[in-house]
């Protein structure tokens, strides 16, 4: 049945593949849909010593040479917010998606607020509400305070259901009456590969052969304990607001996962069953328990004793626990089956899903190299194909939620295009592509996927994840070597606002629109 649901969901997402170069404009969308552009605390806030913050464990992944630089500045948007706050006026945003930082807000992970970090958060959303724009907060990316990860190992320890509780109470009772949509923790299934498989995000467990540079962790054990557990802190906070707050704020909460586009590498039988796990490590690991209540039945074959078992309580707090879920999503990665990892006694996250994924081994770390080189030439490669031109892939992904998880409301959380950092102001690329991917939203929500929102990644040239500063998601480019860290707009962000603003576009007349009203532009803001 569920091979039939697979190619169904394939057949159904062809047929509404007629996305061209067609004129469009916001109004085209459902009233109410939402426009909004991204960031996160550590990624943009800067003043990382300042003020009564404590290191996060971001802090801690940057400093020891995993990724080229530190957010110990960043944007800066700790102090610039009303800049920043009018540039997301000038440029027409109806939201604006920022997260808080944990060790900002309570330093030692649990126990006093920081008075400063309180007056920082308010400040900025007091700013977004009084120019009209929604706060839609994140609670968690990446970035859980190092006290907590020193004492009991963070994720890996039940302990941090608790202490995430608390700190999303603190977040709903100081800011709620103004903040309605809440995210608790921005792409848990990756931050568990990444941070407990493969080492590549912080904190940075794994063990060998399988993560980078590994000095601790268990990859075959523990991104299945860190998923559970965010799981379950997910759930209790949002039991929590569902009970405590969400009466008096008529808020909304739910949860992102990262999505990526899935296609077999080949027409084989092999490589479609393949697919067909990927769609289940990949997302049903998160999904599943949020809507029915338990992990693919595909993975609990698999992963055997080492996927950790919800109790029945358990199970009835995880499922229904949200009232959306987020989408994040960026390009597509090919499939091809490899059952034979399945025959090692040692095995991973990806040797549990039994495939190889074109795009993970396509080039190879070499151990000569600082971790951040391997990254660079993903990146490379990444910038140099065409993947980034794919809206029917992420037209694929909502027809898959739309099939198998009844249609949740969801927001296209983060949505966008890498170019090396200090490519051309005019970045026709990025226009193309969010042209595309808005266009391929926009299919896909007259094809019935509910569909509420989207958000580019990202409004500023932030610290990036992976590699830093080396690569550019923003509309506006930081100048880095600036002291005053000036923004510029780029051709993107003419881009957005005219579409905003309400005009009816497609990408060449858009492009000509846009490239008129830069060259008039002052430099700092878009009109």
């Amino acid at each position: 049945m569920w091979r039939l649901s697979f190619l169904l969901i394939n057949l159904l997402s062809l047929a509404v593949l007629g996305f061209g170069d067609y004129n469009f404009s916001r109004y085209d969308f459902p009233p109410g849909f939402i426009f909004g552009s991204g960031t996160s605390a550590y990624q943009v806030e800067g003043a990382a010593n300042e003020d009564g913050r404590t290191p996060s464990i971001w802090d801690t992944f940057a400093h020891a040479g995993n990724v080229n630089g530190s957010g110990d500045i960043a944007c800066d948007q700790y102090h610039k917010y009303k800049e920043d706050v009018q540039l997301m006026v000038d440029t027409g945003l109806d939201a604006y998606r920022f997260s808080i930082s944990w060790s900002r807000l309570i330093p030692n992970g649990r126990g006093p607020v920081n008075p400063k970090g309180l007056q920082y958060y308010n400040n900025l959303i007091n700013e977004l509400i009084s120019h009209g724009i929604q706060p839609h907060v994140t609670l968690y990316n990446y970035d859980h305070p190092q006290a907590l990860e020193d004492e009991y190992g963070g994720w890996i320890n039940r302990t941090i259901v608790k202490d995430f509780t608390a700190y999303a109470d603190v977040c709903f009772r100081e800011f709620g009456d103004r903040v309605s949509y809440w995210t608790t923790i921005n792409e848990p299934n990756i931050l568990a590969i990444g941070g407990y498989d493969t080492g590549m995000a912080p904190p940075k467990r794994c063990s060998p052969p399988y993560g980078i540079n590994c000095t601790r962790g268990n990859s075959s054990s523990e991104p299945y304990m860190a998923l559970h557990h965010i799981l379950l802190a997910h759930a209790s906070a949002a039991r929590l607001y569902k009970n405590k707050y969400q009466g008096k704020q008529h808020g909304y909460i739910g949860v992102s996962l990262y999505a990526f586009g899935l296609v077999p590498l080949t027409n084989s039988i092999e490589d479609v069953i393949a697919t067909e796990r990927a769609y289940d490590f990949f997302i049903g690991w998160a999904a599943n328990p949020l809507v029915f209540g338990d992990y693919p039945i595909t993975m609990k074959k698999n992963v055997g004793s080492r996927l950790p078992v919800f109790s029945n309580r358990e199970s009835k707090l995880v499922k229904g626990s949200f009232d959306f879920l987020g989408i994040v999503h960026y390009f597509t990665i090919y499939i091809k089956d490899n059952s034979g990892s399945l025959k090692q006694e040692l095995r991973d996250f990806n040797a549990d899903m039994a495939i190889t994924c074109m795009f993970f081994t396509y080039l190879l770390y070499q151990d000569d190299e600082p971790p951040y080189e391997f990254v660079y030439r993903i990146l490379d490669w990444l910038f140099s194909t065409q993947f980034h031109k794919r809206p029917w892939d992420l037209q694929r992904v909502l027809e898959h939620f739309k099939q198998v998880y009844g249609n949740p409301p969801i927001y296209i959380q983060e949505n966008g295009m890498g170019t090396p950092r200090n490519s051309s102001l005019e970045d026709m690329p990025r226009v193309e592509y969010l042209h595309a991917y808005i266009g391929g939203v926009l299919d896909a929500v007259r094809n019935g996927s509910d569909v509420r929102g989207y958000f580019t990644w990202s409004f500023l040239d932030v610290f990036e994840l992976l590699d830093g500063y080396e690569s550019s998601y923003g509309l506006y480019y930081v100048d880095l070597d600036d002291p005053d860290l000036k923004r510029y707009p780029k051709l993107s962000a003419h881009w957005y606002s005219q579409f905003l603003k309400g005009r009816s576009i497609n990408s060449n007349r858009a492009f000509k629109l846009a490239k008129k009203i830069s060259s008039s532009s002052d430099g700092c803001s878009v009109q």
